[in-house]
């Protein structure tokens, strides 16, 4: 279920809550030889599945990169942010990728409202997400998101 907060008021009471999970999305090998171009990473792990079968994973994976970028996607289908004339990705913290996502896989994001902070203007808000991978027991990435909200 989709959390919603109208202003700063109301994203500031989000410190310290889970946003709970989203939905999984499958990864398929469109989407990585679409970002593989996007981004001329090429890698053979990604975008050759003949080579990539006899390969570490037995599969193409996901770039770690695409992986990140699908948070914006996935983070989207649980908070909604009203009542701030700006919404800006401030940066991220603490990126990490234990696991690789196979050509398949489904992934979901799971986040937990870390801090809201006053800054000039409007709230600084730092999110823990982690990337969950559906049947494994390590995540595919979690990272502290920053995100900056102004009036």
């Amino acid at each position: 279920m989709k959390t919603t907060a109208n202003g700063l008021d109301e994203i500031t009471a989000l410190a310290g809550r889970s946003l709970g999970h989203g939905d999984w999305i499958e990864v398929t090998q469109d989407r990585i030889d679409r970002f593989a171009d996007a981004t001329d990473d090429r890698q053979w792990i990604h975008v050759d599945p003949v080579r990539a079968a006899a390969g570490p994973f037995g599969t193409t994976i996901a770039h770690g990169y695409l992986t990140l970028s699908l948070l914006i996607p996935l983070f989207t289908d649980l908070l909604e942010i009203g009542g701030v004339r700006m919404s800006v990705n401030y940066g991220l913290d603490k990126v990490r990728f234990p696991s690789p996502v196979p050509v398949g896989a489904k992934i979901r994001l799971a986040a937990v409202v870390a801090d809201v902070i006053a800054i000039e203007g409007g709230v600084q808000m730092l999110l823990d997400f982690t990337v969950e991978l559906q049947g494994a027991d390590k995540p595919a990435c979690v990272a502290r998101a920053v995100y900056r909200h102004y009036t």
